[in-house]
């Protein structure tokens, strides 16, 4: 009964959060109110506060589950090429890059924070502790199976530097996406094969 009660609960989340995520891409994220995203996902506005306390509450799930795909699509990009260090790299910040700046979501907040509100920028900034750790901890998943030998930490430096420059190639991107990636790929490679 209790697996039950978690899936109707995990529903009613997602569907929340979805709620969301089209109001914020509609409007930018200070249009969201929560009695908006209530009527949306077709539940009470206590429905909503119950399930996340406050917007920035619903902020963050909102955050976590667009981290969550990127991870996962990385991860996938990663194994696709094995212990091939330079094509793994390459394929996972292209696709990266190229994701989010097609995605949506990103646009809306990158559009907002430009028009001078940033509640959600910080979610990729300052407060990007879940993009930092989610998406290191992949790489770093990555490396061990693929370069054992490598000083850990050694890799988990390099894991979190290419993160943070990719994440700052999202937020102010200065190249097409796929000089980008080559540069950031051959840097990637130096940081996580470094000569002896």
């Amino acid at each position: 009964m209790g697996e039950v009660r978690d899936a109707a609960r995990q529903r009613l989340r997602d569907s929340i959060v979805d709620a969301a995520r089209t109001q914020t891409i509609a409007g930018g994220w200070d249009g969201v109110r929560m009695g908006g995203v209530a009527a949306a996902a077709g539940v009470s506005r206590q429905t909503v506060y119950n399930e996340f306390g406050t917007k920035a509450g619903l902020a963050e799930a909102l955050a976590r589950r667009e981290v969550d795909r990127f991870v996962t699509d990385v991860r996938a990009r990663l194994d696709e090429h094995g212990d091939d260090l330079r094509a793994a790299a390459y394929a996972a910040i292209a696709h990266t890059l190229a994701a989010a700046a097609d995605n949506p979501l990103i646009k809306a907040i990158l559009t907002s924070a430009r028009g001078g509100s940033d509640e959600l920028l910080p979610y990729l900034t300052t407060r990007a502790e879940l993009v930092l750790t989610e998406s290191t901890a992949v790489l770093l998943e990555w490396a061990a199976g693929h370069l054992p030998a490598a000083d850990p930490a050694a890799l988990a430096f390099a894991a979190d530097t290419v993160v943070r420059l990719v994440v700052s190639h999202i937020v102010l991107p200065r190249s097409p996406v796929e000089q980008t990636a080559d540069a950031l790929a051959t840097l990637a490679t130096r940081l996580f094969a470094p000569l002896p």
